[in-house]
């Protein structure tokens, strides 16, 4: 099945029908209160190209919500310079955390990503599996000395992602900056979703609650990240985390300014726990609820390492593992939406795509499209053998984005995850309890009051 595209040569195509209502905000207050269920709810009803209308009349926004692995192909590889980072969300961002690879765009984003490239090669990021090893195996030998019982998955997969981002990124000042960042990073992340999705937001110098979180969590952030760059630059020592790297970082023979360096630390910190610790919460959720698949991982990794540390090359031959993860990253995308702006008209699926619209990529929806999935609902990490991920439309499944802007980091998490579930699903055994845990759409997918599993040692 493929949805129509094409650039606006002289056509200008239908006007996507509109989810209703009300009349004061739209649907401002639906999208705060359940954007997935929202987004599914006008997929069901109207297809593939809608336009969701919020905000109050005089300042109200409209984005076009597009589901079809074809939208995604068009805006993020077949016209990415039409779709740029330039709407509401990203500028939240990037007022949040800076002006790093994420946020930034053009000559500056082909400037960063110079210079970062060689720091997220795969060669280098192989480097860091002992320190991942090390950080999942101090969560095991903590739930050993731990009397069986249930765990919050969402929880401990953000703490242990978070230490081992911090650990990578921070080395030895770790201690220093990991619990500024625990405290920060999730009032930034609130504060940036409520701005973003007002509607005729107030300006940020105003004094609002959401404000205030906003300006105290940034301030306690930059002002660790500003004492340990300061620290190191001052102390000449080479490190070889990602922290004493990008301070060595040229780009036209200039090193990168103090501020420049904490950009690319914000934004790592942010793109760099999150999503993993979301992709790992529900494939562990996921076993829990699947006890023969996680059989298998289990078996898996005790076959190919037995019960020594897990490396970088052992990763390749963690097949099985591998699948579960992008499967688990099919029904729970880390990235639920993807943001883009566009410059000039286009067509999509038959509907005009005006200059100036918000578009908004759907990998909730799209990873469960019914046209490319079979049972879409259904866990089953046979989708991703390899022969049928190379039968599949590219942008059926794409937690990672696509084209240009791909994310840097996937390596690096995929190694990561590979790493923590096989040594988690090898030490313990994981059960969930009935019912589907409640979750909401902040920056990345985030349950709402946890995600409970009993986990018992082996």
């Amino acid at each position: 099945m493929s949805l129509r595209t094409a650039a606006p040569a002289g056509t200008t195509g239908g006007v996507a029908p509109v989810v209703p209502g009300s009349l004061l905000l739209g649907c401002a207050l639906d999208l705060r209160r359940d954007m997935l269920g929202l987004c599914e709810q006008a997929f069901r009803r109207y297809g593939d190209v809608v336009r969701l209308r919020f905000g109050p009349p005089g300042a109200r926004m409209e984005m076009h919500l597009l589901s079809h692995p074809d939208a995604a192909h068009r805006v993020l590889a077949g016209w990415p310079a039409n779709y740029r980072k330039e709407n509401v969300f990203y500028s939240e961002v990037r007022s949040a955390f800076g002006e790093g690879l994420l946020t930034t765009q053009d000559a500056e984003w082909q400037r960063q990503k110079r210079y970062l490239q060689p720091l997220f090669a795969a060669r280098r990021v192989n480097g860091y599996a002992m320190a991942m090893t090390e950080q999942a195996q101090q969560v095991v030998q903590r739930w050993r000395a731990r009397p069986p019982g249930t765990v919050d998955l969402h929880k401990e997969m953000t703490g242990l992602t978070l230490a081992t981002v911090g650990r990578i990124l921070f080395g030895d000042d770790l201690r220093q900056a990991l619990p500024v960042v625990q405290r920060t990073v999730d009032p930034l992340a609130d504060a940036v979703r409520r701005r973003a999705l007002a509607g005729g937001r107030v300006p940020r110098g105003w004094p609002t609650p959401v404000n205030q979180r906003l300006r105290r969590a940034q301030r306690e952030l930059h002002s660790v990240c500003d004492q340990i760059v300061a620290h190191r630059r001052a102390s000449g020592g080479r490190q070889e985390d990602l922290l004493g790297l990008l301070l060595e970082a040229r780009e036209e023979g200039s090193l990168l300014t103090d501020g420049e360096v904490r950009d690319q630390v914000l934004i790592f910190l942010l793109a760099g726990h999150e999503t993993t610790s979301t992709a790992l919460t529900y494939a562990l959720h996921l076993l829990g609820r699947h006890p023969g698949a996680q059989h298998r991982v289990r078996a898996e990794a005790g076959m190919i390492a037995g019960e020594r540390a897990l490396t970088a090359q052992d990763v390749p031959a963690l097949g099985y593992t591998t699948m579960v993860l992008k499967e688990a990253m099919r029904l729970y995308p880390p990235g639920p939406f993807l943001g883009r702006l566009a410059v000039q008209d286009d067509q999509i699926g038959g509907y005009h795509i005006p200059a100036g619209a918000d578009v908004v990529l759907a990998p909730w929806i799209t990873h469960r499209h019914p046209a490319f999935w079979e049972q879409p609902e259904r866990f089953d990490p046979q989708r991703f053998t390899p022969e049928q991920d190379k039968a599949r439309h590219r942008y059926a499944w794409f937690p990672f984005g696509g084209g240009p802007r791909a994310c840097i980091g996937q390596h690096f998490s995929m190694l990561e995850s590979v790493i923590a579930l096989a040594t988690l699903v090898r030490g313990f055994q994981f059960a969930a309890p009935p019912g589907e845990p409640a979750r909401t759409s902040h920056i990345t997918l985030r349950p709402t009051h946890g995600v409970p599993s009993r986990v018992t040692a082996r």
